[in-house]
Formats: C-alpha cells, structure tokens, sequence
C-alpha cells in the first residue's frame, strides 16, 4: 500500500495546475489531455505513453512550458506504476525546464516531487535537500496548497527515517495549511498519516481521533480519484489501530469496512478499476481476520477481477496471494497452490519494481514478499510427502527448489537494486547435474520444520528436520557469536547441535555415494555462518569435504578454472588509512601471487586509488582480481564498500569497474577479498556477501564473513593459490586445503581464525 500514498501526494502537488484544460487543442495538447484522462482512470501505462508523445512534441517544438507540463505529468504515472528512478529521470529534466522558464510555482512544484522520489530511491540527502527548496520557495511565494503538499511529503521522509515526533508536527502543519487552502482531501491525506505518527509513538487513542477527524474531512468532498485513495488510506489506520486497541476493535473494523466500502464504490462509478482492486482487496483481508472466510474470497476474487482489467500486477499479486490463503484456509489445496503459482507468476514480472518502497521498511524483503514464494514452498513440500510414489513427489520437490530460485533472485536484485543476476541466469548450466562428486544441500526454513533438499546424483530428496526456523536462527545467531571468540571453545556445542540438525540426517546418503564437495545453497541466517565449522563430536565438516556456497543454484556458472595464461590485477593496502588499521602482511601476500603468477599487475598503498583500479579494470582483461584490503558489507547495499588508499568504492561503483568483464566471452574467473567483514546477525550483509561475484561478473569469490588475523590470511591465501594451480584441483578443494593447512597449526585451529573464508559460486 506505501506506493499509493506517494502518488496521492504527487496528484496534490500538480493536479490543481490543470494545464491540460487550458492547452490549445494541437496535437500534443490532446495527447496531454488524453493522459490526464487514463491516468484518472487508473490507465497508468496508457497515461506513461501519451505524456511521453506529448513531451517529445512539445519539445521538437520548442514549447518549454508544455514540455515541463508533460514531464511532470509524466512523472505521476511512472510513481504510480513503481518505475521511481524513471520518475526521477523524467523530474530532473523537468527541473531544468522550470529553472530556464523562472516559473517559481512550478519549480517549488517539481523541487517537491522530486525530493518525494527521492524518499523512495534514496540518497535520503537528497530527498530532505529538494523537499526544504521546494518548501523554502513555496512559502516565499505564498503557495498554501503546495506548501501543504511538501510538507506532508517532508513528514514521510522523517516517518521513514523513523524521525515520528518530527513527522507528526509536520503533518500536523501540512493539515492546517491544506484547510486554510480548503482542500479537504489533502487535509484528510495529512491528518492520516498524522496518526500513522501517533500510532507508532504508543499513542492510539489520540491517533483514531486524527482518523476520525480524517473522515469528517472526506464527507463532504466530492467524488474522485484522490478521495477514493485517501478513504483507503483512512481505512487502513482504522485497520492498524485494531492490534494495539482491542477495546476497540469491533468499531474500528465497523469504520474500516466502511470507508474500504465507500471508497470501491467511488472507484467504480470512476471507472477506475485499480483503486477498486485495492478497495475490494484490503476489505477482504479485513474479512479475513475476521476469520469470515468464503466472504474473505468473495471479495479478493473481485479485486483480482479489478486489477487484471487494467493490468495492475502490483496489487494483483497481493490478491491472489490473498485468495491462497483463504483457500489453504478453506481447505482447497490444490485451488491454494494454483492461485499461489499465479502470485508468483505476477511477481516476477514486476521484479524491478519491488526494489523500491516507499517510507520505512520495518521487514526484510524475505519476511515481506518472500512470504509469497515460501507459502507456495511450503504447500508443495506438503504434497511431496504426501504423494504415493516416486514419480509423484519429484515433480513436487522440483517445483519447491525452483521457486525458491525465483525468490533467491528477486531477494538479489532488492539488494543490489538492480537487474545484477540476469546475465548469470542466461548462462545457467546445472549445477546439481555437473559433478558425480559434489552433492547440493538445499536447506528450506519453514515456520514448524526444516526440510534439506539434497541433490544426490540421479534424485532429488527431501529430509525433513522437525526444527523450526525460530529456533534454528536462535542457534545460528549463538554459533556466529561464539565463532568470533577465538580464544574460547564455547562455539563447540552450537557447531554439534547444528551438524546434528543440517548434516547428520545426510550421513546415510552421503556415505552411499562418492562425494568430495559439498555444495549449500544456505537461505536467510544460513548465509551467516560457515558451514566447514560444523562438528560431528570429532572433527569439523571440512575435515570430510570441500565446501561451498552460493546464493543459488541458476545464480551459478559452473565451470572449471581456466589456469592456463592466468592474468592477475594483485591490489590492496599495508598502512592505516582512513580510519582502518593497517594491513602489514598485505606486502608478502601480493609478493607471493607476484611468485606464483608471472603475468600479475600490482597496485599497492599510493598506486592503490581508486582511479587507477579503475582504469586497470576497464582497459585490460585479468582471470583473477586478488583484492588485500578492508571491506565491508552492510544491510544495505549503498553502504557496502571496498577501502582503496583514497577513498571507499561503493560495490555499485565496483561493479561499474569489475561488472564489465560479465559481457565478455571469458569472464572474470575469480575475485579474491581477503579482508571483509559482515556483522553478526545481518544476515541482508551476508546476502551482499554472497551476491558479490554475480555483483561482479565474476565465476567465483572467495571472501571472508569476517575480519580475520592478517598473518593467517596471508598463509591461507598463499596454500590457496599454489593449489589453485594444480588442474586436479577444484577451487573448493583448493580452499579446503588451504583451511586444513590452518587447522593444522596448534596456534590457529579454532576455527574463528579459518573458517570465515568462503568459496562463493562456481567450485569447480
């Protein structure tokens, strides 16, 4: 629902302009008004193409003011349709337009707009910086509406920024200046997300006085598609309020109902069928926990009606997750599966779109769209078991793995906010069919089980492990803890207990096959943890088996290392800069790849900046990238960086550098950080960690989950290498190897010294 209250401000802002009712009527101008009335009637991508028409007519003509009409019009469209950095695109030119023509209504306009997108995309700097322009000079110029409009806008950006009690005196101001403009819809719009504010600051009661005075707002106030937007938004308070005022949650369902009721209506007499979708949708989830079920579905089945009318696949694929609920809950299973498999399918067509939200993200992308894929996950294992033979439950058990792909790659992209995987996927060899002596584990985390799905050669199998994601995670986030703590034994019991759950059911399967390699596709917690220091009660898995992790399985090109005529780009850091400690042991670690790799090109403390690595990368072809610095990686992907002597690049900026080598016949083989550091428990950190060499172009990386002794990194990577260069060697076996040699030593064979070095992707 936050996409709708971003185009609800963006209509305040620009609507009262109207400039399609005063154009002359050429031929530009009627595309102008023929936008303006799809877009009124939910129309979105009809209204995208004729404003676009008409800013390109426009401006072949010269007609500067109507080219910046069309693009801010152009702009609404693109919000609403989720395409947000399309939307800043289209605003940013409009703010050149409106800075050459001097119309200072339209420019605190557009500053408004922008800085709304912004909220959405990020930077927040930016966002705050053009909404207090846009706000400076709407005051100057005595605007009252569009006064009101930025300064709601300013109180979602402080909402998002979890900033409440400075986003409720914002709204508060926005309503009052939206009275005094006697706009009541933007005041209702205000006073709604007012009690947003109040609500979350523990203040309910004063909160429903705000929704209620929302209402009064909306009465009078005729028909249209903003009211019928701003109903919902009321109804949605309504609904928020009932968990924390139980007293009161009769009523508040009572006006829920009724301001959802009033709202489809008004979009249905509008003729526009995507509000209603969301109108008749949120009523029944409403219905639905109220445990009124058939009437629940009764509803949903109308919303998605409404939304495939008008090809809106970001509210039809709430729905139609919505009616599988309903129907698991009735007992239809199959009904369940099929009308989840259509949620799916919906969501993967409107990828892109999911990276961005609009205001604060309280869950995880897993805990919010991921439970579309892991619900249908879930119904399909629940078949599998239940299925009479073989034939019967591989089939099952394929569809839950490949669903769970599906996921794994959107969760990338909303990490990475970008299309980053697609080119791995259009080279997908399986990775589960290329080796008779590697076996795939595939763990599943489920509210009540843990089921592993084990790629053994010629089946797929399914263990089930009757421990819960809860308690699973709880052991994880104690077993990363302990692992850190080199100078104690404490994380032994948690390494048995989780080799009790995740390997020993497999020892059976295992032991019948010829397996050297080990190959996880951990999901969620998993990914914060490496799995080559879990403990039989004797020694550590890796004293059995090479390891190695991926994000995923169609995430993944598996092929062998090309070793001949290896090309090495060797860079990294010995002193302290900034802020970082020094890194002395970087020096025989890049002497050494100079030793073992004739070809080797090396950037070192002063010749390591960011400008050189750069240019290197894009003017030369290397197989591998060795990179001896400090790197970190955080929860969100802006913030993840490599530390160059001059400046920290952003993993965005790497890829700009590194990702070219992803539209080469022979990409990038190897990337190796031997200094990163992810902090415990952020397990979207982890993610980034391991979506570093998909990030990159690159087949494989090796990588650390945290900062590890210097001296030790520079043995390991030195083992690793040499046995890199052995043909019989797979990059897996290579690492193991190189963590054997480690564990052998006396001084370092508690496994936070080795284990956080990770073979990422293609172990072959």
């Amino acid at each position: 629902m936050k996409p709708i209250r971003l185009v609800l401000t963006v209509l305040t802002i620009f609507f009262w302009i109207g400039p399609a009712s005063t154009l002359e009527a050429s031929s530009p101008d009627a595309a102008l008004a023929q936008g303006l009335e799809a877009f009124q009637r939910g129309a979105f991508e009809d209204a995208v193409s004729r404003w676009t028409e008409a800013a390109h007519a426009y401006e072949r003509d010269g007609k500067l003011a109507g080219q910046l009409t069309a693009l801010i019009q152009l702009s609404q469209a693109q919000s609403a349709l989720g395409q947000y950095r399309q939307a800043v695109q289209s605003l940013e030119t409009a703010l050149g337009l409106a800075e050459r023509l001097g119309d200072k209504t339209r420019l605190a306009a557009v500053l408004s707009a922008l800085g709304n997108a912004y909220i959405v995309t990020g930077p927040p700097e930016a966002a705050e910086q053009h909404l207090r322009q846009g706000l400076a000079l709407a005051r100057q110029i005595g605007a009252a509406g569009l006064t009101a409009a930025t300064l709601n806008n300013l109180g979602n950006l402080f909402s998002g920024a979890g900033r409440h009690g400075d986003a409720l005196a914002t709204y508060r101001e926005s309503a009052a200046l939206a009275r005094q403009a006697k706009q009541p819809v933007a005041t209702a719009r205000a006073l709604a997300n007012a009690a947003a504010a109040l609500r979350q600051e523990g203040r309910p009661q004063e909160a429903r006085g705000l929704l209620d005075e929302a209402r009064l707002e909306l009465r009078p106030a005729p028909a249209s598609h903003d009211k019928a937007f701003a109903l919902i938004n009321v109804a949605l308070g309504y609904r928020d309020l009932r968990p924390v005022m139980a007293e009161a949650a009769d009523s508040l369902l009572r006006e829920a109902s009724q301001a959802l009721t009033e709202a489809g209506a008004i979009a249905e007499g509008l003729g526009d069928r995507r509000i209603a979708s969301y109108a008749w949708g949120h009523l029944g989830g409403l219905y639905e926990d109220g445990r009124r079920h058939e009437e629940a579905l009764r509803l949903t089945r109308r919303a998605v009606f409404a939304a495939q009318r008008v090809n809106a696949p970001e509210s039809l694929y709430r729905w139609q997750w919505q009616a599988g609920r309903l129907l698991r809950k009735l007992g239809a299973v199959d009904d369940a599966i099929a009308s989840y498999r259509r949620a799916v399918a919906t969501l993967q067509s409107i990828r892109p779109e999911l990276t961005f939200g609009y205001g604060p993200r309280p869950l995880s992308f897993r805990e919010s769209i991921g439970q579309v894929y892991f619900e249908l996950v879930d119904l399909l294992l629940q078949r599998a078991a239940a299925a009479g033979d073989r034939a019967q439950i591989g089939p099952y058990l394929v569809e839950a793995r490949e669903t769970v792909e599906l996921f794994k790659a959107a969760e990338l992209r909303d990490y990475f906010r970008d299309d980053c995987v697609d080119t791995a996927l259009a080279k997908v060899t399986g990775l589960d069919v290329v080796s008779q002596t590697a076996v795939v584990v595939y763990p599943i985390m489920l509210a009540d089980r843990t089921e592993l799905l084990v790629s053994l050669p010629g089946e797929l199998k399914s263990v089930v492990v009757p421990v819960g994601a809860d308690k699973l995670t709880q052991e994880v986030r104690q077993f990363r803890l302990k692992l850190e703590k080199r100078t104690t034994r404490e994380y032994l019991p948690h390494a048995q207990r989780l080799y009790d759950w995740l390997i020993r059911p497999l020892e059976p399967d295992l032991a019948a096959t010829r397996i050297e390699t080990l190959v996880f596709v951990p999901d969620g917690p998993l990914r914060t943890i490496p799995m080559a220091a879990l403990h039989d009660g004797k020694q550590f898995l890796v004293n059995k088996y090479a390891i190695a992790t991926t994000p995923g399985l169609n995430l993944t090109d598996p092929r062998p290392i090309q070793r001949e005529k290896a090309k090495v780009l060797a860079v990294g850091v010995t002193e302290a800069v900034q802020g970082f400690p020094p890194l002395p042991n970087v020096a025989a670690e890049i002497q050494m790849l100079r030793t073992l790799f004739k070809d080797t090109t090396v950037l070192v403390d002063q010749t390591f900046l960011a400008s050189r690595l750069e240019e290197k990368l894009k003017g030369e072809q290397f197989t591998i990238v060795h990179v001896a610095s400090h790197g970190q990686f955080e929860s969100d992907a802006s913030k993840t960086f490599l530390l160059t002597f001059d400046e920290k690049v952003t993993i965005d900026r790497l890829d700009q550098f590194i990702g070219l080598f992803k539209f080469r016949d022979d990409p990038l083989e190897l990337l190796v950080l031997s200094a990163c550091d992810t902090a415990a428990g952020d397990d979207r950190a982890a993610l980034g960690l391991a979506g570093v060499a998909i990030k990159a172009g690159a087949r494989s990386a090796v990588a650390t989950l945290w900062q590890v002794h210097d001296a030790v990194a520079a043995v390991l990577i030195e083992q690793f290498y040499r046995e890199v260069q052995n043909p019989a060697v797979s990059r897996a076996a290579a690492l193991q190897r190189a963590q054997l040699k480690v564990l052998a030593d006396p001084r370092y064979e508690h496994p936070g010294f080795w284990s956080p070095f990770l073979m990422i992707n293609s172990w072959l």
